[in-house]
């Protein structure tokens, strides 16, 4: 074991040039060419938080519904939401995002814009783990609530929306944030089929500049200010909620 982590470190190192010169002025904003290479990669910002946003809100709704059937007594609906959850999280996002853009058209005959194939594309691999947050969520709510739901007469619906659900969005929140952040970076494999995102545009421009180290060292950084900004506003109405 010892031998082969040495042999791995030793690839490692011989593939590390050490005499690599990093090219910075292809994003210095005080040079007309670099100002012009943020622009357009600060131009992917507004395309990948829009369908970052659509897809979060349609997984949980989706995801929701998808819960629903584990909450029932009945086996069937039971194995139903089981079903559904295991394949759709087996299924690898870029292939789905493929096969929705490329295979639909040819099996069944419908097609859609990338856009759109890619906010279905998230939504449905994003639905599975939604519901299984949902589900974790609603039953750790005790059985004590449910009656007390129950005896004031509040239907199933009436009953989640006053009882159940304020108190499961305070335990689940964390855990809907992660899957934000999930759909943010995984949004990025929309690129493969034409969006342009912030990867996409990142694509763009190595291929024009040929200094891929550069762009993809600014493209993490955008990511991770996104992602920070989005913790940041998580915690705030972690704490809004804690005092409630």
């Amino acid at each position: 074991m010892k031998f082969l982590k040495y042999f791995t470190l030793l690839l490692l190192l011989q593939g590390c040039d050490t005499n690599y010169e990093w090219s910075w002025y292809l994003l210095d904003p005080n040079t007309i060419k670099g100002l012009t290479n943020l622009k357009f990669l600060i131009s992917g910002f507004g395309i990948t938080i829009y369908i970052s946003v659509i897809s979060i809100l349609l997984s949980m709704t989706l995801g929701f519904i998808v819960a629903l059937p584990s909450l029932a007594k009945n086996k069937f609906l039971t194995y139903l939401n089981i079903g559904y959850v295991e394949i759709v999280r087996s299924i690898p996002l870029l292939v789905l995002i493929l096969w929705i853009y490329y295979g639909l058209p040819i099996m069944l005959g419908i097609s859609f814009s990338p856009f759109v194939s890619g906010i279905i594309a998230l939504t449905i691999s994003d639905s599975a783990f939604q519901a299984e947050i949902f589900r974790a969520g609603i039953n750790s709510i005790t059985k004590g609530q449910h009656e007390v739901a129950a005896s004031l007469g509040m239907n199933f619906w009436k009953k989640m929306r006053f009882v159940i659900m304020p108190q499961a969005v305070k335990t689940i929140l964390p855990a809907l944030a992660n899957q934000f952040v999930y759909v943010l970076k995984m949004s990025s494999l929309v690129s493969i089929i034409g969006i342009a995102d912030l990867t996409r545009k990142a694509n763009e421009l190595v291929v024009t500049t040929y200094r891929p180290l550069e762009i993809y060292t600014f493209l993490i950084l955008e990511y991770l200010v996104l992602i920070l900004v989005i913790s940041y506003l998580v915690r705030k109405l972690e704490k809004k909620l804690k005092y409630k």
